[in-house]
């Protein structure tokens, strides 16, 4: 019952709990099966970047997946710890880092077609769907983006 005077909005009218709730959902899906491929979902997100681009620098890296570099470098080192990528400094710039996979990561990527697909299921959405789904988000995204004080 709405209480006299009441301006907020209950929690399930909330986009931002929605969105929340989603998001717990999808990466709960994930976990178990990125658990079996020894990936936390932030590792998996830098292996994708990898598998798309190629040998990236940390700030790629970083831009693509809208992180800083302050919470790449422990995910980039756990991952070069379990020898899924190297690190090393560009040529040029001793300051830049450039992270590749190595033959262990790229064979990675073939382990991950069937995660990606059995998510996709677990969704029940219809490519159309999906695809219609994802493009909202990213507008959604951008359009908060560039609504955000500088």
């Amino acid at each position: 019952m709405a209480q006299a005077g009441k301006v907020t909005a209950p929690l399930d009218d909330q986009l931002c709990f929605a969105l929340y709730r989603a998001s717990r959902a999808i990466m709960g899906s994930y976990r178990p099966l990125l658990d079996a491929l020894g990936l936390t979902y932030p590792q998996y997100l830098v292996m994708l970047v990898l598998w798309e681009r190629g040998p990236s620098g940390v700030t790629g890296i970083g831009q693509a997946l809208d992180l800083e570099t302050g919470t790449l470098s422990p995910l980039l080192k756990r991952l070069e710890a379990a020898g899924l990528v190297t690190r090393s400094r560009m040529a040029g710039d001793e300051r830049s880092v450039l992270v590749a996979l190595t033959p262990a990561g790229r064979a990675l990527e073939a382990r991950t077609a069937e995660t990606q697909l059995a998510v996709r299921e677990a969704t029940g959405l219809s490519r159309g769907e999906m695809v219609e789904l994802r493009e909202a988000l990213h507008r959604l995204s951008d359009r908060l983006r560039s609504a955000a004080p500088a």
